[in-house]
């Protein structure tokens, strides 16, 4: 009887030494996963080397020639869109563009509401000068019918108010 217990208990005893050293196991692996996931806070520090990424691209933005017509337009405001974190895709600044003012830089409302009160909508996307000084994104020229300024003022109001201007499918 006496040989019974003692190895029923080395029996136990073997099987916590394993669920132990499982679970030391388990437990180690999980610090030490731990320690290589950031936190949020130190996910947000910038780093030296995405400080250079950073500034490497956007020296690389600012090296490109746009062609000064409407494609090179959205395509410089896309990408200080990008920079700047502002969503939204060419087909969506396209489409609003050609319906607000069928890619006129220099399109003025002089009828509708806005131009009743004594601040008309201008531009590519017919911004109105309030929104504009709202919305205007660093980076670009403080000037309202500015082609570039202009749609990328109107795409941060409109990712603000309507989540992109891919979104807008109607006067906003």
């Amino acid at each position: 009887m006496a040989t019974t217990q003692t190895k029923t208990s080395t029996g136990r005893n073997t099987r916590l030494r394993k669920i132990s050293v499982a679970g030391i196991a388990t437990a180690g692996a999980a610090a030490a996963a731990l320690t290589l996931i950031p936190s949020p806070a130190q996910a947000a520090e910038p780093t030296a080397a995405n400080t250079k990424a950073a500034q490497a691209a956007k020296a690389a933005a600012d090296d490109k020639n746009y062609a000064n017509n409407l494609d090179g337009w959205i395509k410089e405001s896309l990408d200080i869109m990008k920079s700047k974190g502002i969503p939204g895709s060419y087909e969506g600044l396209h489409r609003n563009i050609m319906r607000e003012s069928a890619g006129d830089p220099n399109a003025q409302n002089g009828w509708d509401v806005n131009a009743q009160n004594g601040t008309p909508s201008k531009g590519l996307l017919q911004v109105i000068q309030p929104t504009f000084d709202a919305y205007h994104v660093s980076g670009t020229p403080n000037n309202l019918t500015d082609p570039v300024a202009n749609i990328t003022a109107a795409a941060n109001y409109a990712a603000d108010k309507y989540g992109s201007i891919d979104n807008v499918d109607s006067a906003y």
